[in-house]
């Protein structure tokens, strides 16, 4: 794999490319963005029609924008959705009129306390239409009249997912699912949908355990969709992580899923523990992002969050702020790191039996020991084969004995590669 530091370039040069589509829970937006992703990894492309029930919701019309603007008296745009996405509100309905500025405010949107940030709203649900703006913007303008103009379409159509899967040794699957509705908000979430397709990149030059799918949908009803097309194969889901707010320089934050004890939990509380990085881990609770459709009662997946800021939890969320100046290349690289090692634990932790359980095996005359010889981590790779012969009773993983010994887990793993080689134990 290339240096971390040239990964995070790939993937920041990704998020400034996807950065000015204009993307909604529905639309020509969404087909654009997966378009791009799919240059760098194959996509299957569903389109789920408008009406389609999916478990308790209903696939909406079609939202699709092609231009929009508030202009003044001489014709200037003095707000312009071809300069921003953010300006105009989310599956705002089509309008054409001329009205005066005070009856214009009743469908402007600013952010008082930021005065230089256009701030991000929708109306998904509810016919409406306005526009997002500075509010230094709207305090420079003077009374009058305004052309106000959206041409836009709400019509029956289809909302879009995509997938794309690393086949691996077992069919059962690990999910990793980031959200594609989101405008021009580069680490809400386009460093997470950045993150996902490199990560998908790295774990298809190797031949991991698991099946790896990740899923590009939109948030909420799209993984609402994703969860009632699938349920009859949801049994094959046995971990998860979805990826969201990847970019910023906060520390990382993992949350884990409803149960808190999947075994995912586990893996991403060890990872970051051992690594030293600054993190915190949180409990789960039902608001946040997609992790809580697939945790939701009926399916209970083992599926946690990682971010590094969480939502809402830093000043720049669903604002013009939140741009690609706003996300680190390093900080991409180090949210991908952490899935590369977390999914390799999940893809190593197996649980052995020992085949020689009546006292210690003599390790010298298998050549073990000789292995072993002037390696700086000699006294870490002994102690992790003797914990891994202690512990092999066929209920214990590898998972378990790195936790109990405080050995790192991948000492612990390359210790049961050496003795299964040797014959002393077997999963």
């Amino acid at each position: 794999m290339a240096p971390m530091t040239a990964v995070g370039e790939e993937m920041h040069a990704l998020v400034e490319r996807l950065y000015p589509l204009c993307r909604s829970i529905t639309g020509d937006g969404v087909r654009a963005t997966l378009e791009i992703v799919g240059e760098y990894v194959p996509l299957q492309v569903h389109e789920v029609p408008t009406g389609t029930q999916v478990l308790d919701w209903t696939v909406p019309q079609e939202w699709n924008i092609r231009d929009a603007y508030i202009a003044d008296s001489t014709g200037r745009r003095v707000v312009d959705f071809a300069a921003s996405s953010l300006h105009v509100l989310g599956y705002s309905v089509p309008v054409s009129a001329t009205m005066p500025l005070a009856e214009l405010r009743e469908h402007l949107h600013t952010l008082p306390e930021h005065p230089a940030w256009v701030p991000y709203r929708t109306s998904y649900y509810k016919p409406e239409w306005g526009f997002c703006l500075a509010q230094e913007t709207l305090d420079a303008l003077p009374d009058g009249d305004y052309e106000v103009r959206i041409d836009s379409t709400l019509a029956d159509g289809h909302l879009t997912y995509a997938e794309h899967v690393v086949p691996g040794q077992v069919p059962d699957e690990v999910i990793v699912s980031c959200h594609v509705c989101h405008p021009s908000l580069a680490n809400d979430n386009l460093a997470g949908i950045a993150v996902a397709t490199f990560l998908a990149r790295a774990l298809a030059r190797e031949t991991p355990y698991y099946t790896y799918r990740f899923i590009y949908a939109p948030g909420t009803i799209g993984a609402i969709t994703w969860l009632a097309r699938n349920a009859e194969r949801i049994d094959r889901v046995k971990h998860g992580l979805v990826l969201a707010c990847a970019g910023d320089r906060g520390r990382l934050t993992y949350k884990q899923s409803r149960r808190g004890d999947a075994e995912i939990d586990r893996v991403l509380r060890h990872v970051l523990s051992v690594s030293e990085r600054p993190h915190r881990v949180t409990e789960f609770t039902p608001y946040g992002y997609d992790e809580r459709q697939y945790c939701s009662p009926g399916f209970d997946l083992g599926v946690g969050s990682l971010s590094r800021t969480p939502y809402a939890g830093y000043p720049e969320y669903h604002t013009s702020a939140d741009n690609p100046a706003f996300v680190s290349p390093d900080a991409m690289a180090d949210t991908l790191a952490v899935c590369r090692e977390a999914f390799s634990v999940l893809d190593r932790d197996r649980r052995y039996v020992n085949l020689s359980p009546y006292g210690e095996p003599q390790l010298g005359r298998r050549g073990l020991y000789d292995a072993l010889g002037g390696r700086s981590d000699t006294r870490q790779a002994q102690l992790a084969m003797l914990w891994v012969l202690s512990m092999s009773d066929g209920g214990t993983g590898l998972l378990d004995v790195a936790e109990r010994s405080g050995l790192p887990f991948d000492a612990v793993a390359t210790a049961a590669d050496a003795l299964r080689d040797a014959g002393l134990i077997k999963a």
